[in-house]
């Protein structure tokens, strides 16, 4: 690591001797890469070129600007940011102690455009192997070679010698990151500043003649003619008496007077002759060639419109740019990561604040994404920079979209008007929304778990001293209280995913019948999640002080206790998940139907087919505000005096514990 540091600390003005000339010095002597305009052009005489300046800088920046995240895929599909994994913050944050993450990308992204390759050196921890640094190496003071290791097997290395300072390595592929351009070996990329010396070289000529032309105010060279015969010196000092006093911008336009029948005839060619401007014009051009660029990149804005310019834009992110932010994501992918990590993490740039559009169009790409369901609100004001919003993370589901293959549902007659996609809709939001339901049950089951335990260890367990049975009671009741811990978290759990679940219903139950105004349930879902927690909690409560109560030990009642809690945890959440999915799509179409001015609907069984209670109301019609079932009503089953007691008023679905039947309308 030591020579890495002194390398990067000596970078700004390391001093060259015999032994070690800088580039410079020997481009000096030898004349650099030689060109037809005869301008030396090497790696850093180019960089003086301003298109090709401009062009590096573009590449550069435009790429160190980008966020490059790490993530990590999900199963089935999809992916997360893998913010835990020890590269994340190398390549997003900071990758060593001296530069930032965008630094390293400028500085490595000029190296490649200039020299064909950029090579930073990986640090990784002596004993464990975790990259801990990466560190860019300069380009000049690199050699790439490649060493057989067998038959057939080949391996790059990399030879960094910098004498002056005391540096001398050289390292194995494993321990640098190597970006190569365009090349034609695999080992190195091709140097662009050498394949274009003549075009570089050309618009450096034709600056440079630029000026010289205004260092002589402008005035192209001429001759000075007289009369008779000057001795040589004579001469001189007539050419040395010119040139002072009219040579250069500062004595521009002065008066000039001929005696002794002196004349001046310029010599020179014109500018326009020869179309110096045009040449210097057509080199931007070439430069742009050269770099791949739309040449609005480089300020040459003679050919750019108001309405071509946002297509130059994309044209130059899917071409100039896209090549280079896969070469640096394939890099990081097989020489960052190691074999076995390759397949469950990858690099990736996010480049949409290169291809934003302007708000109009932003907002209809956007308008277009929600209503076809891959982008949801928050999703949308994430990419806005905006804060989430509660029940914006819900997905708008078109239902005029069914899978391939699937059959209408309906029933012929005056039963409900079914149409092919309607259960295919409640079945899918019930399955996304059942998984979300289970997780979030979980996690209240986990906490309660926590808390109640922790009271039977401080109340019922002897280790801890006297045995209260009453004082357990007693801080159970505060923990299932209403304004308790336990209720909290459900409400905060189930307030937004009970709302968003709700949305999805009732767009689709407005579908169903036709109705365009829209339907806000999010008073009633709050509602529904009020009734639903007060509920649970006083259900839980009482679950447990049964349990303990019918016991006749302390010891007896803590273990009761935990078993049902135990219970909980592995039965629960999926119990939860199903009666929830049953439950609320029938009870949000229902609400949703009311304001749709819908007056019936009517009792369809589905997957009850050994259920007599269901099959009893299958087909049954009600007015849509009189229950199917009123409370205290029976409803017969199969075997002769066998009865299901209603124990409240049933306006819908479901009846018992797995009942899939659904609630329909009926539309005149």
């Amino acid at each position: 690591m030591g020579w890495l540091r002194q390398a990067a600390r000596a970078a700004a003005g390391p001093v060259s001797g015999i032994a070690t000339p800088e580039k410079w010095v020997e481009d000096w002597f030898t004349g650099g890469t030689a060109n037809s305009a005869g301008i030396r052009v090497d790696q850093e005489t180019a960089l003086m070129y301003s298109p090709f300046f401009a062009g590096v800088r573009v590449l550069s920046e435009d790429l160190a600007g980008l966020p490059l995240f790490l993530y990590e895929r999900l199963k089935p599909r999809g992916k997360q940011r893998a913010a835990g994994h020890p590269l994340y913050g190398l390549l997003h944050d900071q990758p060593n102690d001296m530069m930032s993450s965008a630094w390293l990308r400028e500085t490595l992204m000029g190296h490649a455009i200039t020299w064909g390759d950029a090579v930073a050196q990986v640090v990784t921890h002596e004993r464990t192997g975790t990259i801990e640094e990466i560190w860019p190496l300069r380009p000049d003071r690199l050699k790439i070679c490649v060493k057989r290791t067998g038959p057939g097997r080949f391996r790059r290395l990399y030879q960094y010698r910098d004498e002056t300072n005391g540096i001398s390595a050289t390292l194995l592929p494993h321990e640098v990151l190597h970006i190569g351009g365009l090349g034609f070996d695999g080992i190195r990329g091709y140097p662009v500043v050498e394949l274009a010396a003549n075009a570089i070289g050309l618009g450096l000529a034709t600056e440079h003649h630029g000026a010289k032309v205004f260092s002589n105010a402008a005035a192209p060279g001429g001759t000075l003619t007289h009369p008779g015969n000057l001795s040589p010196e004579a001469r001189r000092r007539m050419a040395d008496d010119w040139e002072n006093i009219h040579r250069g911008i500062d004595r521009a336009h002065r008066v000039a007077i001929l005696e002794e029948g002196v004349t001046w005839q310029q010599v020179g060619i014109p500018n326009d002759s020869a179309q110096f401007l045009e040449t210097r014009k057509l080199q931007v051009t070439e430069m742009a060639r050269w770099l791949r660029l739309p040449s609005h990149k480089i300020n040459d804005l003679e050919r750019a419109t108001f309405s071509n310019i946002e297509q130059q834009q994309l044209d130059y992110v899917a071409s100039a740019l896209n090549i280079w932010l896969v070469r640096w994501e394939q890099a990081i992918l097989t020489q960052l990561l190691l074999p076995e990590e390759r397949t469950r993490f990858f690099a990736e740039f996010l480049v949409d604040s290169l291809l934003r559009g302007d708000t109009l169009t932003r907002y209809q790409a956007y308008a277009v994404g929600r209503q076809w369901g891959w982008l949801s609100a928050n999703d949308v004001r994430d990419k806005e920079n905006l804060n989430p919003v509660d029940g914006g993370d819900a997905y708008l589901v078109p239902l005029n979209m069914v899978p391939a293959g699937r059959s209408a549902v309906g029933a012929a007659g005056r039963r409900a008007r079914l149409y092919a996609g309607r259960t295919t809709v409640r079945e899918s939001l019930a399955e996304v929304y059942g998984a979300r339901i289970e997780e979030s049950d979980q996690e209240v089951a986990d906490l309660e778990a926590a808390r109640v335990r922790a009271l039977v260890a401080e109340h019922l367990e002897p280790e801890r001293g006297a045995r209260s049975l009453a004082g357990f009671l007693a801080a159970l009741s505060a923990l299932y209280s209403g304004d308790g811990p336990i209720a909290d978290r459900l409400s905060e759990l189930w307030l937004p995913l009970m709302t968003a679940f709700a949305a999805d219903v009732a767009t689709d139950a407005a579908e169903e019948v036709g109705y365009e105004e829209p339907v806000d349930l999010s008073v009633w879902a709050r509602a529904y999640v009020q009734a639903h927690v007060a509920y649970r909690i006083s259900s839980s409560f009482g679950q447990l002080r049964n349990a303990a109560d019918n016991t006749d030990t302390t010891e007896a009642a803590a273990e009761a206790v935990v078993d049902r809690i135990a219970k909980w945890q592995t039965e629960r959440p999926a119990q939860t998940a199903r009666w929830e999915t049953a439950q609320l799509p029938n009870a949000a179409a229902r609400e949703t139907w009311k304001e749709a001015g819908v007056t019936k609907i009517q009792w369809v069984a589905r997957g009850s087919k050994n259920c007599p209670y269901c099959q009893r109301l299958d087909g049954s019609v009600r007015e849509i505000e009189t229950p199917f079932i009123a409370k205290g009503d029976e409803v017969d089953g199969e075997a002769e005096g066998e009865k299901l007691v209603a124990k409240r008023n049933t306006f819908h679905p479901p009846v018992h514990a797995g009942c899939l039947c659904q609630v329909v309308p009926l539309v005149d």
